[in-house]
């Protein structure tokens, strides 16, 4: 039989599966195991525990549960409301302070959140009551949030990559120099579009007093933590004095020792964050597990090399290809999670635009901020669902969606630029390789 009958058997029982209510997880690995069953035979179901058994072995397997667990011991204490203030200290004389100060404490905290959705919240908290109280409009002080908040998927630790490096297997550590420079680019573009809104808005509020130099280098001492964190994982990968997995754990023993004495934490705050983490754990351990099976069923029926020969046959242009990929991704962002997205997608094209000779890190970047984009997306932009818990209720879930749609064209540019100009993404890794 034909490649692409057999490909929609697969995706249409993945379909079936989804529809009737069954968990993402469960209905990756229910598909794959029907495909199978069905144009190979039941004594090819065995190789599927091979699959589960070797991707659970794998030490990079660890890395995933450490970077939660210290994303949420930083996101459970005020690091968060810190980095703010410390940001509207620095940047009160900029236009547009407070929302320009809230993506620079949004960019600041994901340096060690790895969380889209812990970044917008802890942020969030902060953040739009202070833009209310100062007059801001209320859908572009969410708007900045939600969009500030897609940052901590890509800028390093990222739990995202470390999925798209177990997927792809393509080295964690390089993935996260490879988020920087981008990560940064994006905050800039985002706080130029903040600045633009409200230059254009002539009842935009100015900060009403002047900040002292000593108010500045005091309000930088409720952020060292997050300094000690990044050296301590993003510097030690670096340099090559620890592994993504050891980093990993020396960023979560560190996380632990910086914020036990916060308010909120203690043993309490660890052990619900302990009791989060496991959960959080569970649940993208089976999707990756499942999404190996997925992936294994791609791969062994045939799918994948079907797709890349049609493509070589049909003469299709590489950059299409990798354009309709990106497109697709922005598309689905708008109702599926990144996790389950990069899980269900990634196995079919990465197989693929890897043939076409596309740099697995660079695509890598890509696709983290294409499925950035659909955080912020509606109908289930995660973002949006997480920031409509944490500020004043008289902010509705139309104002929050209405806030952040704007912001998506910054991404989509910024996505653009990094499309245009690969070593953005490429430089650091090099640099790390020499």
């Amino acid at each position: 039989m034909e490649w692409y009958w057999i490909a929609a058997t697969l995706f249409g029982f993945l379909l079936l599966f989804l529809a009737i209510g069954i968990p993402v997880a469960l209905s990756l690995g229910l598909a794959a195991t029907s495909a199978i069953y069905i144009y190979i035979g039941p004594h090819m179901l065995i190789r599927m525990a091979r699959v589960a058994f070797e991707v659970s072995n794998t030490h990079i397997f660890i890395v995933a549960p450490l970077f939660i667990f210290m994303a949420g011991i930083v996101s459970y204490s005020d690091i968060a409301e810190k980095s703010f203030l410390a940001a509207t200290k620095w940047l009160s004389w900029m236009p547009a302070a407070l929302p320009v100060s809230t993506i620079a404490a949004a960019t600041v905290f994901s340096s060690i959140s790895g969380s889209s959705p812990a970044t917008a919240a802890a942020v969030g908290y902060a953040a739009v009551p202070e833009m209310l109280r100062h007059g801001y409009n209320k859908r572009l002080a969410v708007g900045v949030v939600a969009a500030g908040g897609t940052l901590g998927i890509l800028i390093p630790p990222s739990v995202v990559m470390i999925i798209y490096g177990i997927i792809t297997e393509t080295s964690i550590g390089a993935l996260f120099m490879a988020g920087i420079i981008p990560g940064i680019l994006l905050s800039v573009m985002m706080m130029g579009y903040s600045i633009v809104l409200c230059s254009l808005d002539p009842n935009a509020p100015r900060m009403d007093h002047a900040v002292t130099w000593s108010e500045r280098f005091v309000s930088l001492q409720g952020i060292w933590p997050i300094v000690i964190l990044f050296v301590v994982v993003i510097g030690a990968i670096y340099v090559g004095i620890a592994t993504p997995v050891e980093a990993a754990a020396l960023g979560a023993v560190a996380a632990i020792i910086l914020t036990f004495r916060r308010p909120k934490m203690g043993l309490r705050g660890v052990n619900r964050v302990l009791v989060k983490a496991a959960q959080t754990t569970s649940m993208v351990i089976l999707l990756i597990i499942f999404g190996a099976f997925f992936g294994f069923a791609v791969s062994v029926l045939g799918i994948a090399h079907g797709m890349i020969q049609a493509i070589i046959d049909a003469n299709i242009e590489p950059w299409m290809v990798l354009g309709s990929y990106l497109i697709i991704l922005i598309l689905l962002g708008c109702v599926i999670d990144p996790v389950s997205l990069l899980i269900i997608t990634v196995p079919l094209a990465f197989p693929v635009l890897s043939e076409l000779g596309f740099d697995p890190i660079w695509l890598g970047v890509l696709v983290t901020i294409a499925v950035e984009i659909g955080m912020i997306t509606p109908p289930v932009g995660m973002n949006l669902f997480i920031l409509k818990s944490v500020v004043p209720k008289e902010i509705t879930s139309r104002d929050i969606t209405l806030g952040a749609l704007p912001f998506i064209l910054a991404l989509l540019s910024g996505l653009l630029i990094i499309v245009a100009f690969p070593p953005l993404a490429t430089w650091l890794p090099t640099m790390m390789a020499q």
